[in-house]
C-alpha cells in the first residue's frame, strides 16, 4: 500500500492529502470551526467505507457472473457514550455507531443478495475499523522532512 501525505497549514482546519498521483482537500464544517470548503474527514472515512463496500461487492458479483447493475450506500455515523449503549461491554468511554442503507439494483435471488450484503461487510475498509489495528507513530523534529508522495 502507498504513502499519503497530509498537510494542514497554519491558517483554518483545510488540509491538502496527496496519495500516488491524486491531490484531494478536506476540511470542517463551519460550526465546527473551518470553512466548510470539502467534505469532512468523518465523511470521507464514510465515503472510503461505502466505496470499498460497494467495490468488493461489484467484484464478487462479477466473479460469480450475477447481474448485479448497481449499488446505492447511503451511510451516517453517530458516537455514544459507551455506557449507554446495550450492545458494548468494555472500558472505552465512547462508540461509534455506523449504519448503511444499501440498494442492490439486477435481476438477483434473496440469496445472492444475501451473500453479497455478507461479501460487502468483509471489504478492507470495512476489517480497518472493525478489527484491532495499531498505531505507531513518529514524531519527527522540524528539520527533519517527510518523503514526498512519489508521482
Amino acid at each position: 500500500m502507498g504513502k499519503t501525505t497530509v498537510i494542514l497549514q497554519n491558517e483554518g482546519y483545510q488540509t491538502t492529502i496527496q496519495t500516488r498521483h491524486h491531490t484531494y482537500h478536506a476540511d470542517e464544517p463551519i460550526e465546527a470551526g473551518g470553512t466548510d470548503t470539502m467534505v469532512s474527514p468523518i465523511e470521507m472515512a464514510l465515503g472510503a467505507l461505502g466505496s470499498c463496500v460497494a467495490m468488493t461487492m461489484k467484484m464478487y458479483a462479477e466473479r460469480k457472473k450475477w447481474t448485479l447493475e448497481g449499488v446505492e450506500i447511503e451511510l451516517e455515523s453517530e458516537r455514544f457514550k459507551a455506557r449507554d449503549y446495550a450492545d458494548y461491554e468494555g472500558d472505552e468511554r465512547y462508540v461509534h455507531e455506523i449504519r448503511k442503507e444499501i440498494k442492490l439494483f439486477g435481476d438477483l435471488t434473496d440469496e445472492q443478495r444475501a451473500r453479497i450484503l455478507e461479501i460487502g461487510g468483509k471489504c478492507p475498509v470495512h476489517r480497518l475499523i472493525a478489527t484491532p489495528t495499531f498505531f505507531k507513530e513518529t514524531l519527527l523534529s522540524d528539520e527533519e522532512s517527510i518523503e514526498p508522495v512519489q508521482e
